[in-house]
């Protein structure tokens, strides 16, 4: 009985559902139009704040108005070959090959994540770590990881693998309020992104996955092998 009178109900108000229906799949195209746009436009411009960064901000003036990160933009021509060697290395061995996702990490961290009945590996390239920051939130839902895979798949159709690196270096997060390769350089180490030798770059390629803790636990043991392993592994990366 409730089914028949579901049925009839969806009957009786199906074109009303229908209007629903075309409303929010064009609204979803209307945003895939205003992301594709502003990938189109940083093919030349480069992109002013990230979402992550945005966020970030907005948190930090709700308690002082005054407040600002610390971020500054720098070509790719003036980023220092061991801080490219060192994240990929670190984040996405294979991001000259692949086209936006390594199939077999994300196998890897699915079996990892099974095993420990707990998400401790995510397997995400550095293309989706870059569509995540620049649009989306931190949130774990069906929702955003379809986004992120769309996003994915325009930044790798219309950006070079050059452009992508050099998009990711700027604007993710390496500390508290420290934003890009420039401004973590001096942080940390108090020199320009150009001037990172060899150990600090595998130091802050290490500290990405969580930068806020490791900016204040810079010796811990997990830190400095972490470190080790990536500049162990710096000499065979090819970078874009």
């Amino acid at each position: 009985m409730l089914k028949q009178r579901f049925v009839s109900f969806f009957w009786a108000n199906r074109s009303f559902t229908g209007k629903i229906f075309s409303s929010s799949f064009l609204l979803f195209l209307t945003y895939q139009c205003w992301i594709l746009l502003h990938i189109l436009g940083w093919v030349w411009i480069n992109p002013a704040e990230s979402a992550f960064m945005e966020t970030r901000l907005e948190h930090l003036q709700e308690k002082d108005e005054k407040a600002k990160l610390r971020h500054q933009w720098v070509n790719y021509q003036e980023i220092s070959i061991y801080i490219k060697q060192a994240v990929i290395a670190a984040e996405d061995a294979k991001f000259i090959d692949h086209e936006g996702f390594d199939w077999e990490g994300i196998e890897k961290a699915y079996e990892k994540n099974k095993r420990h009945k707990k998400i401790v590996a995510g397997g995400s390239t550095i293309t989706q770590q870059l569509a995540k920051n620049l649009f989306l939130s931190n949130q774990r839902t069906p929702w955003r990881k379809l986004e992120e895979t769309i996003i994915t798949l325009m930044l790798e159709i219309i950006l070079s693998k050059q452009r992508i690196l050099e998009i990711y270096l700027n604007v993710i997060e390496w500390g508290n309020k420290v934003y890009g390769i420039e401004s973590a350089s001096q942080h940390y180490f108090s020199v320009k992104a150009h001037d990172v030798n060899s150990f600090q770059s595998a130091k802050l390629a290490s500290m990405i996955p969580n930068p806020k803790y490791y900016e204040h636990h810079q010796d811990t043991s997990g830190l400095i092998e972490r470190s080790g392993i990536i500049l162990s592994r710096m000499h065979s990366v090819h970078v874009p």
